[in-house]
């Protein structure tokens, strides 16, 4: 969309400013922290108690829900696991596909999984 008194949407000036490989990254961990988020939600757990459960501090916890950083791997970890969830990563079953990511993401809870992938 673009009117010219409002400009053009957030949709067509991300993709003349990001490469289709970056918007599919973003969306990826905007996924994964709104799949953290949800389960710390649903186990009724704040910030601060995620941090005496995980080690990992109340400010890097913030900064990663807020998408304001970019956490190593063991640190989303270290939270997944008081959550009760781990990630899995599985073959993808169709061939690749143009700016699909190479690999498919799942949280697992409690024998569960909760896909996470760009489709």
């Amino acid at each position: 969309m673009n009117n010219k008194a409002i400009g053009s949407s957030w949709t067509d000036v991300r993709k003349e400013i990001f490469t289709p490989e970056e918007i599919l990254e973003s969306d990826l961990r905007v996924a994964l922290m709104g799949e953290i988020i949800k389960a710390r939600h649903d186990k009724g757990i704040s910030q601060k108690k995620l941090e005496e459960l995980s080690g990992v501090r109340q400010p890097v916890i913030a900064r990663m829900e807020r998408g304001s950083t970019d956490p190593k791997l063991t640190t989303v970890l270290k939270i997944l696991e008081p959550l009760g969830m781990t990630l899995t990563i599985v073959p993808i079953k169709e061939k690749r596909m143009r700016l699909k990511p190479p690999f498919e993401l799942n949280l697992s809870k409690n024998g569960g999984k909760h896909p996470i992938k760009r489709g």
